[in-house]
């Protein structure tokens, strides 16, 4: 996709010229990632509701937490499986692919997460975030304490279920817009 393509089947160019701040964080992805996210760009035609969602996404996949940044990478990537988001399993498998240097990982966690090498503490986390997405009215307290006897506190629950949730709105707005993923994410940490 050229960077001039809209990174959705909707006309909804982003504003130009993109305020200052906005820029610079453009600029940093840009740097850091090699890209600016096809998510990004999207966003950038309403600078509130970019800001908002990185806002969010920025709190959830990086700020401290209980979980790691990986852990938080193979919930979105299940989640998305569930879903089948075609945005979010090419962007965030990478990811995992990236963050676990084990590309068999990524690619199990993208086609049925239940074929993965995954100790109790992933498996549990994992089994949490899909009940969340296919059957959320479900969740107990049997639920909960399931990932507590796993090692996960509280906190570490919410930001589970935070997560989850995150990722279930995000893959619906994917979906619905034909989000298309950045083609570099493709042949990322192969």
């Amino acid at each position: 996709m050229a960077e001039t393509d809209l990174p959705t089947a909707l006309n909804l160019p982003m504003v130009d010229p993109l305020p200052e701040a906005t820029q610079s964080y453009f600029d940093v992805c840009q740097e850091k990632l090699g890209m600016i996210p096809n998510v990004l760009r999207a966003y950038a035609f309403d600078i509130a509701k970019l800001d908002a969602f990185t806002g969010m996404y920025n709190n959830l996949m990086l700020a401290p937490s209980g979980l790691s940044k990986l852990e938080r990478e193979m919930i979105a990537v299940v989640v998305s499986s569930v879903n089948k988001c075609f945005y979010c399993l090419v962007a965030h498998g990478a990811a995992v692919r990236a963050m676990s240097g084990d590309p068999m990982l990524g690619e199990a966690l993208v086609m049925n997460y239940r074929v993965a090498d995954l100790n109790a503490r992933h498996r549990a986390m994992l089994d949490f975030a899909v009940t969340m997405t296919t059957a959320s009215a479900t969740i107990a307290e049997a639920h909960r304490q399931a990932l507590r006897d796993v090692g996960f506190t509280d906190a570490d629950i919410w930001d589970i279920a935070n997560v989850a949730g995150f990722f279930n709105m995000t893959n619906r707005v994917a979906s619905a817009t034909d989000m298309r993923p950045n083609d570099d994410y493709h042949a990322q940490a192969r």
